[in-house]
């Protein structure tokens, strides 16, 4: 459940109204199945114990076609040979009101649920006493599990003109429910149309997009309506006039579709369909929200005009963002700890709910990582290789950002902090995407970090992508985007690199082996394989396999090393030899993350066996070999195909932070570019500059070339 809609818990009373294009089919007969679907899903939520209150429409609609009908039948064929005039629309109303109200009632009696009718008019709500007593009437039945049914009595109506006219205290169905959900303090108005929710244009146009939180700042002047509804008298724009006013008022509200069987169980459960109306949708959501395209562009004009500052100036923003960080440490652990109540009340794994908490002292950490980058050697424009061409014409290879990042992150908002800062170090513009579990923590992260940028270099410089949706735009943008770096899970990082063209750089999984070899020393080996599983199991860099040599199962130390991880509560999972040996269950596959206090167990013979094993079944993170012998040790360092490789030494170590590289925006397990823990340097490129005197190639005739290497500290 996404924290927006967490709201949903705590309903317990909802009004939901159902629009006439949903009661009735396009000829204008009463579309059964739909009202069937409809009552099922009451009869189930009644059930639950929900108090639930309907506001119908279709009376008119269905009046009319009954009166058609009847005319047609009493009509001479001089009357049928004149045109026909319009039907009475109060006369309609009365024919289908009886009608309505009837397949109601029956269809709530085959579903052993107690209906009740009320017909009401404008005048009514006029009189308080009417009002109250409405009020004290329908507590009364909720209180006995009935599902009052209302319906505006458009038979006896004083509206002026009852489908044009909107004065009054409420002036079709859509404004009843609105009212209704007011009067009776209900927790949820659900308003039922003939499409799924409230669409940027008309829905029949393919260049309309849902939209899924509305807010009024934003959406109110931008969308256009199609065709109101071609039976009722409101169609979208009252709908969402009666959502505005309702969430104004505190009542949430979600409009979407009558046609699907499930939708109103789908909306209390938190799904997210529909269009949401609430009163703090401004709180969650930027106003100021741009297109994929222009977010990137922007990003790319902000990171010219950083590249461009001084190397002290782009080191005191860096200093301004931690001291801003530890200036609002309150703000962002509210923030973040709504995240944490909230992915729990969800069921989220406590893996995921581990690596989104910012624990005690993060904060602090964060800022002095970030310190540290900001005393790093300045990384822009540093000239990596000088060469003399010719006399007169140099040439140098220097260092420069790569452009706009794309990262897409899931659950750790202390991420989003460090790609922020060693963005900024290294010059380039940044776009971020985070999990939803953690939005409110990477707004607050995101606002904070932004507000330190000063307003020459502007702060598009990075971006908070809001949506989902932005991220198949942003993937697209290959022309303006120059890296993506995923960070999360197997299926994110695999659906990313099938969704683009720009290059991915990032790791899938982080399967990573411990082999103890037959020369360890015991206390070291119990010490280095604990901390690799258990200092922080959810973590890419924790082991997820031991390889134990053969030899240590029958000197004790396999059964030290299996008592200390059961001990400390780590669930093993044995691979064919140790299962058999050791009496564990067996391994279902080597190559799985387990990212808790779990791991699989192997005996082989030698290290070449675990060099066999880890490349078979690893991922090419992280590997580390515990051994006394020298000899052993190189032929594991070297033989080991993976981005980092240990000897006598915990996996855990494997991150930017701890190499020294101030921070990381991730590991790479890719053989291009960068690889392991990317710092600074594995966010920038290098580019060409060349010096010369007036020379042309002309041929080559007139240029004698000497190639030859020049000192980089000689002064040009």
């Amino acid at each position: 459940m996404e924290f927006e809609r967490g709201f949903i818990k705590n309903v317990k009373r909802l009004v939901v109204k159902v629009g006439t294009a949903v009661v009735t089919r396009a000829d204008g007969r009463l579309a059964v199945g739909r009202l069937g679907a409809l009552c099922e899903q009451l009869k189930e939520l009644n059930s639950q114990g929900y108090e639930i209150v309907l506001v119908t429409s279709g009376a008119v609609g269905l009046g009319r076609q009954r009166l058609r009908y009847r005319r047609l039948v009493n009509s001479s064929l001089a009357d049928l040979q004149n045109p026909q005039y319009e039907l009475d629309g109060k006369a309609c109303a009365a024919v289908g009101q009886s009608s309505l109200m009837a397949l109601y009632d029956t269809l709530f009696s085959q579903l052993d649920v107690t209906s009740s009718q009320h017909l009401v008019t404008d005048n009514d709500f006029r009189n308080v006493s009417f009002r109250k007593q409405l009020s004290e009437t329908l507590k009364s039945l909720l209180a006995l599990k009935v599902i009052p049914i209302f319906n505006e009595n458009d038979a006896v109506s004083t509206r002026r003109a009852p489908y044009e006219d909107s004065s009054g205290i409420f002036w079709d169905n859509d404004s009843l429910a609105g009212l209704l959900a007011l009067e009776l303090k209900a927790d949820l108005l659900v308003l039922l149309s003939d499409v799924e929710g409230l669409y940027s244009g008309p829905p029949s146009d393919p260049n309309s997009k849902l939209i899924h939180t509305y807010l009024k700042e934003k959406h109110q002047g931008e969308i256009t309506f199609g065709d109101k509804s071609r039976l009722g008298r409101g169609g979208m724009t009252a709908k969402v006039n009666a959502a505005v006013c309702a969430a104004f008022a505190g009542i949430p509200v979600v409009i979407t579709s009558g046609y699907a069987t499930d939708n109103i169980i789908k909306v209390l459960q938190g799904k997210h369909i529909g269009t949401l109306f609430h009163k703090d949708a401004h709180l969650w959501t930027s106003v100021k929200e741009v297109g994929a395209r222009d977010m990137a562009v922007a990003a790319r004009e902000c990171s010219r005009r950083l590249q461009a500052m001084h190397s002290e100036d782009r080191k005191k923003i860096l200093l301004d963002i931690a001291d801003a960080l530890e200036a609002n440490e309150s703000l962002i652990k509210v923030e973040n700890e709504a995240d944490v109540a909230a992915a729990q009340d969800a069921g989220y794994e406590t893996s995921l709910i581990s690596r989104l908490a910012l624990k005690p002292g993060k904060i602090a950490g964060l800022a002095k990582s970030i310190r540290v980058l900001a005393d790093m050697e300045e990384p822009i424009g540093r000239v990596l290789k000088r060469t003399e061409l010719a006399d007169g014409l140099v040439l140098e290879k220097t260092s420069c950002p790569l452009g706009v990042l794309l990262i897409v992150f899931e659950s750790r908002p202390d991420a989003l902090v460090q790609i922020a800062s060693l963005a900024i170090r290294s010059g380039n513009g940044l776009l971020l995407k985070g999990g939803k579990e953690a939005k409110r923590s990477n707004a607050i992260l995101h606002k904070v970090i932004t507000s330190a940028i000063p307003n020459n270099i502007g702060d598009k410089l990075i971006g908070l992508v809001a949506s989902r949706e932005d991220i198949t735009d942003l993937l697209k943008l290959d022309d303006v985007i120059d890296l993506v770096i995923p960070r999360g899970s197997n299926n994110l990082v695999c659906q990313i690199k099938d969704s683009t063209k720009i290059p991915v750089l990032g790791h899938a999984d982080g399967i990573c082996h411990v082999y103890v070899d037959k020369s360890a020393k015991v206390d070291m080996a119990k010490n280095i394989v604990l901390d690799a599983k258990i200092d922080y199991p959810a973590a890419c860099n924790a082991m997820e396999t031991l390889l134990v040599h053969k030899d240590l199962s029958s000197n004790g130390l396999l059964n030290e090393l299996i008592v200390e991880l059961q001990h400390e509560g780590v669930t093993l999972y044995g691979g064919p030899r140790a299962s058999s040996l050791l009496n564990l269950p067996e391994v279902h596959s080597f190559h799985h993350e387990y990212n808790s206090m779990a791991c699989a167990i192997e005996i082989v013979d030698d290290v070449r066996a675990a060099i066999d094993h880890i490349h078979q079944h690893g991922s090419s993170h992280t590997d580390c070999i515990v051994t006394e012998n020298h000899d052993v040790a190189e032929i594991f360092l070297h033989g080991v195909d993976s981005a980092a490789v240990f000897h006598n030494a915990s996996t855990r170590f494997c991150d930017g932070a701890r190499f020294g590289l101030g921070a990381e925006v991730g590991i790479s397990t890719s053989r291009i570019h960068a690889r392991g823990p990317v710092g600074v340097e594995g966010l920038l490129t290098t580019r060409w500059i060349l010096r010369g005197s007036g020379q042309v190639v002309d041929g080559d005739k007139g240029v004698i070339y000497s190639h030859k290497d020049v000192s980089l500290q000689t002064q040009l």
